[in-house]
């Protein structure tokens, strides 16, 4: 089943997640005759935290639980502010170019796996992630090219380095919705004197304008889906289908994006990697985001991570 962190009366808690409603995972076992304290992150009853295991054995009371039983913990989602699932993670990692029809509608052409490398690169966490619900903010000092990409978000369960892609998706906790909000023309001291690196910052700038990271509404238990390589993807705009792929279309699957990364860089419960959007931004359309419009990003089987625009 899958989980949350969520608002209620001023207190932050941990939930099953219904799209309607939330199950908050106290209320559950204390209704089902058990008792599990009140978890202190998400991590905590994710795979690899230490509340994982009373959790599934809540999920398999709730299977046999009648839908009284379950109507009466349930909170309207209304009544409740769903919160990112991972609010300070030490690393927020993301790739480009990790689709290849994502990579031809900009022009260019993917190289085949073997013949080349994953692109990574960080937003900073504190600024950039947002809230379910909450507005991306079109910022000021760069307004008119603002553009969506919806990513499948991988968060790390246990320390892992130098791991083997065989071994890589048993350091996964879980997987959520990513938008990666990107500015296509960010372009800094317009009268500048050109660099040859200037492009290169430029892009990596757009990435870093606050709010430009939205994230959740929940969180897919590592191994509650057997494979994060079919996963279908939509992604609308004022209920307009923009983006409509699937994760099958990934030039890195997230265990060789987990075995490459932790090659160089040790990763940390927590810690989150954003793994490439498909075909269907706005630049290539001349289409982009402006201050009313809603956005919906969906993956199969997590959630739709819905945004409005101010």
């Amino acid at each position: 089943m899958r989980l949350c962190r969520f608002e209620q009366g001023g207190n932050t808690r941990i939930g099953f997640y219904q799209d309607d409603s939330v199950l908050p995972v106290t209320a559950v076992a204390e209704a089902l005759g058990g008792a599990v304290p009140e978890p202190e992150s998400l991590l905590d009853v994710l795979p690899g935290g230490k509340a994982r295991e009373a959790v599934v054995g809540l999920q398999g009371q709730l299977a046999n639980a009648s839908s009284e039983e379950i109507a009466e913990r349930a909170i309207p989602i209304d009544d409740v502010a769903v919160l990112v699932p991972i609010p300070n993670p030490t690393k927020l990692m993301l790739l480009a170019g990790n689709y290849s029809k994502h990579i031809e509608e900009g022009g260019g052409r993917a190289e085949e796996r073997a013949r080349t490398f994953p692109y990574v690169f960080m937003k900073p966490p504190l600024t950039t992630l947002t809230h379910p619900g909450d507005p991306i903010k079109i910022p000021a000092v760069s307004p008119d090219h603002i553009d969506w990409e919806l990513e499948l978000g991988v968060i790390i369960g246990r320390q892992c380095k130098g791991v083997a892609e065989k071994d890589a998706l048993d350091y996964v906790a879980g997987y959520t919705v990513v938008n990666d909000i990107s500015d296509r023309k960010f372009k800094p001291n317009p009268d500048r004197a050109e660099r040859e690196k200037d492009g290169f910052f430029d892009w990596l700038h757009g990435k870093w304008h606050d709010t430009f990271c939205p994230m959740g509404p929940c969180v897919l238990p590592a191994g509650e889906d057997s494979d994060p390589q079919n996963l279908h993807l939509t992604l609308r705009v004022n209920g307009n289908v923009e983006q409509d792929g699937s994760t099958a279309e990934m030039v890195f699957p997230v265990a060789a994006i987990i075995e490459f990364i932790s090659s160089f860089v040790t990763l940390e419960p927590g810690d989150i990697i954003s793994t490439g959007t498909t075909s269907g931004v706005g630049a290539p359309k001349g289409k982009f985001l402006k201050a009313g419009d809603i956005v919906e990003a969906e993956i199969e089987g997590i959630g739709v991570l819905r945004n409005p625009v101010e």
